[in-house]
């Protein structure tokens, strides 16, 4: 078992390292740096599941001098499935990479800027992917990739403070590197230096949470403060749990913490943007869970509601800016802050009823708190990787240049198109039974013994429901208008299917959605143990799974995957039979699309995703407050018009209330402090002097 730990950190280190072998040969270095990583993924999966089937503790301590304490890594059930759903997201990714990272080792010019969207001239619209412009440095993508992943892994099973915070930091920094890769563009640059500055401020707080911890117990150790959660006194525990939220939900990228998110996701390359989205938001997750069942012991009952109400404002809002993007990895960033606030819902729940004293209900909320972060990883993570299938086959992400992909694009289509109803919770894949799985916790609060549950958890459950017909609605947007219909640029026009790795990556993922929906009882049973090692609680889980069925823990309701797959599947085989077996072709008549009465369909003629989004546009115009702005161009009379350009662009609230107004204070204090910045040798040394004289001052008056 210890075996394989040891052979996935080791390859990732050779990873890491070896590509610079080849630096100067992109392809060998693109092989060695990303086989090693699906060979060190492989051997991690191999050692989760070792532990998660055998409900084995793996430790491993480093003694030394350290003023901190050892280095002690341990893994348990909690800890193995964060490191199963980075071991097996990481190897699909690095599958995917090897063929997608050759777009970066020098190819054609993609489409001209004058390649048309809807007949007219793109401008703005059309977002122009320069990646094989130029070599780019494989060895470094892969260096960076590697110790990206590695810090990951590390985050999650590392048993003390400080190093927590080392790898932390580990992983944000290789993660910025990642999300500038492409340096040359300027929207790289400034999300990358977002991402910089507001995944710093998360570590800050955490920072405090982990300080506070230590000034109360004297040690950096996690087992030290599982001990002592006893101890501390309320208010301690309401600073650190503050802390702990505001910190974990900064890299969580909870409203209005999400900032940088959408900014930053789409900038990195496609399999790290899969990474990102899928794995590293969720060790943000992990932490806080860590906080809230280990460290904190007893919780108000407050926590849970501030959670809740956090987790349903990332939940609406962040599936309503979803809706009205264009930009196919942006659409699929906002998507992540709508799934994580479903995640933290499922959380919230478990708080409430754990300070309700009902421990069958907060193992229910918690098992499928977990089971939607390891459904979320597996399809956020196929979108993001189709969405790059897509962006190598066109070189661009806009939708409105897209188009006709699935008759060019074939297995491309047909996996995101897995992803896209995985992630809107359709039967028979796995985004349905954690979504049900949550909304059965939400309206198990009707049950609770307080009153405010009484109103509140309907309502939510009300609201979750609402974010699934949105999500729904936002993903039937990005498939029909990406892939169905016909090409609207040129970029679309010369689009092909993408690499056997690719494609491969892909289909590993999508294998995951359907397997992760069959095989939901065994899932819930493990979850049960893995929730029961994080709060010390027996969770019976033969309340929740009987047979092939999962249960709510009231015997309100329950469902079975497999039989509703079954169903979908004679059904869809029957139809199949009656069309093409019963009737036989003499019944069906092939003849052109209904056209409105014109010679032909052109790309003209149908949605686009603009237009796909006006209706909701309208409805919600209250909260994107939308501005449009039409410039025509005429030869001195209106029906002499030779072209015209339409932009549109909706309000985001938070960046206008909050971070703008932020960023202008600071931006202002920062010239006001410049002015101290004279370049006078003198001046400086008086700055110095009295600092000195303070400082004597302060501590001789202490002493």
């Amino acid at each position: 078992m210890a075996l394989f730990f040891y052979a996935q950190i080791l390859l990732h280190v050779l990873g890491g390292i070896a590509g610079f072998l080849f630096e100067q040969h992109g392809e060998k270095a693109n092989r060695v740096t990303h086989g090693l990583a699906v060979l060190a993924s492989a051997a991690g999966i191999l050692f989760s599941l070792s532990i998660l089937l055998t409900g084995k503790l793996w430790a491993l301590e480093l003694q030394g001098s350290f003023p901190v304490g050892a280095l002690r890594l341990a893994a348990n059930s909690f800890s193995a499935f964060f490191l199963l759903i980075i071991s097996f997201l990481s190897l699909a990714a690095s599958v995917f990479a090897l063929g997608y990272t050759r777009e970066y080792q020098g190819k054609p010019h993609s489409p001209s800027k004058n390649s048309k969207v809807n007949g007219t001239s793109s401008g703005n619209l059309q977002l122009e992917e320069n990646r094989c412009q130029g070599k780019k440095n494989i060895a470094l993508l892969g260096f960076f990739y590697n110790f990206f992943i590695l810090a990951m892994l590390l985050v999650v099973i590392v048993q003390n403070a400080f190093y927590f915070l080392f790898f932390w930091e580990l992983m944000s920094l290789a993660s910025y590197f990642l999300v500038i890769f492409e340096h040359e563009r300027p929207e790289a640059q400034s999300a990358g230096t977002l991402y910089l500055i507001m995944t710093h401020v998360g570590t800050a707080f955490i920072t405090a949470a982990f300080l506070l911890l230590f000034i109360h117990t004297s040690s950096f150790s996690f087992d030290v403060f599982r001990a002592a959660a006893g101890t501390l006194s309320p208010a301690l525990k309401n600073v650190i749990f503050l802390a702990a939220l505001i910190g974990f939900g900064t890299k969580a990228g909870v409203i209005p913490l999400h900032i940088w998110l959408p900014q930053a996701h789409p900038q990195a390359p496609s399999h790290v943007s899969a990474l990102m989205s899928g794995v590293m938001i969720k060790t943000a997750i992990y932490g806080l869970l860590l906080f809230l069942f280990n460290f904190l012991g007893e919780t108000p009952g407050w926590w849970g509601h501030v959670i809740l109400a956090v987790a349903i404002l990332s939940t609406l809002l962040g599936i309503l800016y979803a809706l009205m993007e264009n930009d196919l990895k942006r659409l699929l960033a906002f998507s992540s802050i709508e799934n994580i606030g479903i995640i933290l819902l499922g959380v919230g729940m478990a708080l409430v009823f754990k300070t309700l004293r009902q421990p069958l209900y907060a193992g229910f909320a918690l098992i499928a708190a977990l089971y939607h972060v390891i459904n979320h990883a597996v399809f956020k993570g196929l979108l993001f990787l189709g969405a790059g299938s897509v962006l190598s086959g066109t070189h661009t992400r806009n939708m409105e240049g897209l188009g006709g992909l699935i008759r060019k694009m074939p297995w491309t289509a047909a996996f995101f198109l897995v992803g896209a109803v995985a992630i809107a919770a359709l039967p028979p894949l796995n985004g349905f039974i954690s979504e049900w799985l949550i909304f059965i916790a939400l309206l198990l609060g009707c049950e609770g013994a307080s009153p405010a549950m009484h109103f509140f958890s309907p309502v939510l459950a009300a609201l979750l429901g609402l974010a699934g017909a949105l999500a729904a609605s936002c993903f039937v947007k990005a498939f029909g208008v990406t892939f169905l219909g016909r090409s609207r640029s040129g970029h679309a026009d010369h689009a092909h299917e993408v690499s056997g790795s690719m494609k491969l990556g892909m289909g590993i993922l999508a294998a995951g959605c359907l397997g992760l929906s069959l095989a939901a009882p065994w899932v819930m049973k493990v979850l049960g143990r893995i929730v029961q090692s994080l709060s010390g609680t027996d969770i019976p889980v033969g309340a929740m799974v009987r047979k092939s069925f999962l249960m709510s823990p009231s015997g309100s309701s329950q469902f079975s995957p497999l039989l509703i797959a079954l169903i979908l599947s004679a059904f869809l085989i029957g139809v199949v039979i009656v069309l093409r077996v019963l009737l036989g072709k003499k019944f069906v008549r092939l003849g052109p699309s209904w056209d409105c009465g014109m010679p032909g369909l052109g790309s003209r003629m149908q949605y686009t995703a603009t237009g796909y989004s006006k209706p909701l546009r309208r409805i919600f115009s209250f909260l994107y407050q939308p501005t449009r702005r039409v410039e025509l161009e005429d030869e001195g009379h209106e029906m002499l018009r030779t072209a015209q350009r339409f932009e549109s662009k909706i309000t985001h609230h938070v960046d206008e209330w909050v971070y703008k107004p932020l960023s202008e204070f600071v931006a202002e204090l920062s010239r006001k402090a410049k002015q101290i910045q004279t370049g006078h040798i003198q001046l400086y040394l008086s700055y110095i002097f009295v600092t000195l004289i303070l400082l004597l001052l302060f501590f001789g008056g202490r002493s």
